[in-house]
């Protein structure tokens, strides 16, 4: 028993399609949630920053104002009112957004840090440096969830070389963004519900459409199933989609092919049990002539010996014709192509042929147009133009002619082969490659034709990958042309 993969699944074409339809509904839905969440968290953290900042530098030109670095330094270990007043306005900044402010003067000591932690400290840091050269520094640490802000505290009234406000300290400055965090997780939750509901809705959505998509498949499955078991031999029509009505239209050919295939075949054996069965009959009728008879004279029983010998020698005509003709429909005989001058070998098949031809008092003309040397089966090459050149022959009118033609271009040669015989009526052109058909099978049976002698032609003309057509008229004649490659190239 074979193993299933673990993909087999992965190759009907409704999972595929329902894969698809999933993917394209969920994914666009967990890109969004993503960039929603990311948009949103950026913007947050930025009209966070924008509101502290604003606050902030209100409150530096407060500490600017009352000179609140100047009474540190002038009193250490007593406030100001307004001291305090700012002291307050700072603890108040910093519970507000659950944070920490440090006021860090010229020296880089830290006079004021709400968290009474650094205060009287030394604070010397890359964004402080930068601070005070001018530069506002804010940095978001999403790991930590806190946002670092410095604010310069610079005094309008005294500038720098450059021309700038000269800054007298630094607010560095750490606010928590918790409150950011809960709101997304809040909206993450929502989105986690809403996407879930959603991808509910897609996966059934999915379900009943690749359902939907693939009945028309189901039906001709279904249809085919029918014609296999031999329920119906009905064309089948399925216009659901352009790819349905295409596959339907393939079948349907096939079909009718294999329609036309058995139809043949019943012919075929029908055919064939005739023709063999009409040699043996007349054998039997001369035979049972003789045992009835006595004293048979010498003369009457040679004759009638004479004739059975003729109906042996049709019966065996008939069963090697059918004989080849099996061989080369199933490609049993392997082709044994080799470059053979076809100019030689026609000339040998026309020497082969003359007796026959002059017994009929036919005249037989070989013209060649050019030297040929092609890539041929010597038996099926010789077996092709022998049946073509006798046929004409055999069904021309008395002091007749045959007129053998050999031309070739750069890639194929043509062998042609025209007579002033009786001609084939239009109506049997497209049947004279059938087995067993006759033109005129009285005629046919005169001359001993078996009727199989143009299906093993173009059956070897095929194996040559060449091909043959004919042109005829009723009582002028026929012309069979066979257009064979100079090169054979394998398959």
């Amino acid at each position: 028993m074979e193993k299933k993969s673990f993909f087999a699944p992965l190759k009907s074409l409704r999972v595929r399609i329902f894969i698809i339809v999933l993917l394209s509904g969920v994914l666009p839905g967990v890109f969004m949630r993503y960039g929603i969440m990311n948009s949103y968290e950026t913007r947050a953290i930025e009209n966070r920053t924008n509101v502290v900042s604003a606050q902030l530098r209100v409150v530096a030109n407060h500490l600017i104002n009352n000179n609140y670095l100047v009474g540190y330094r002038a009193k250490s270990d007593s406030y100001l009112k307004t001291d305090k007043i700012i002291d307050a306005e700072l603890e108040m900044l910093a519970n507000l957004y659950d944070g920490r402010v440090m006021i860090i003067d010229s020296n880089f000591k830290v006079v004021k840090d709400t968290y009474d932690l650094s205060q009287g400290k030394i604070m010397i840091s890359e964004e402080v440096i930068k601070c005070f050269r001018g530069d506002n520094i804010s940095n978001y640490d999403a790991d930590h969830g806190y946002i670092e802000m410095t604010t310069p505290i610079a005094d309008s009234t005294l500038t720098s070389v450059d021309g700038e406000a000269e800054v007298q300290g630094v607010m560095l400055t750490s606010i928590s963004t918790e409150s950011i965090a809960a709101t997304m997780e809040i909206l993450q939750r929502n989105a986690l519900v809403l996407e879930a509901i959603i991808i509910v809705i897609i996966i059934a959505f999915a379900i009943v459409l690749s359902g939907l998509l693939v009945r028309p498949f189901n039906k001709i499955t279904d249809e085919v199933l029918k014609v296999k078991a031999g329920f119906s031999d009905e064309i089948i029509s399925v216009p659901d989609y352009a790819e349905t009505v295409h596959i339907v239209d393939a079948f349907n050919q096939v079909l009718s092919r294999n329609r036309t295939l058995d139809e043949s075949r019943q012919e075929f054996v029908a055919n064939v049990s005739h023709e063999l069965k009409t040699p043996m009959a007349s054998i039997k009728v001369l035979a049972d002539s003789l045992t009835t008879q006595q004293d048979v004279p010498v003369e009457i029983y040679r004759e009638f010996m004479e004739d059975i010998t003729q109906e042996i020698d049709r019966e065996n005509r008939i069963i090697t014709d059918l004989l080849a003709l099996v061989k080369m429909d199933k490609n049993v005989e392997t082709l044994n192509f080799v470059d053979i001058d076809i100019n030689e070998l026609t000339e040998l098949i026309l020497k082969r042929l003359r007796p026959i031809a002059r017994k009929k008092d036919v005249e037989l003309i070989f013209e060649s147009h050019r030297s040929v040397t092609a890539s041929v089966d010597e038996v099926k090459m010789s077996l092709i133009m022998t049946n073509l050149v006798e046929n004409a022959i055999k069904y021309n009118k008395e002091h007749g002619l045959v007129k053998v033609v050999l031309d070739a271009d750069h890639q194929y040669f043509t062998f042609e082969v025209q007579d002033s015989g009786i001609g084939i009526p239009e109506d049997s052109l497209a049947h004279i490659y059938e087995r067993f058909y006759r033109v005129d099978k009285s005629h046919s049976r005169e001359i001993g034709g078996t009727g199989l002698g143009l299906a093993i032609t173009k059956r070897a003309v095929i194996l040559h990958q060449g091909s043959i057509t004919v042109s005829s008229k009723e009582g002028e004649g026929s012309v069979f042309t066979v257009k064979i490659p100079l090169i054979h190239v394998s398959n």
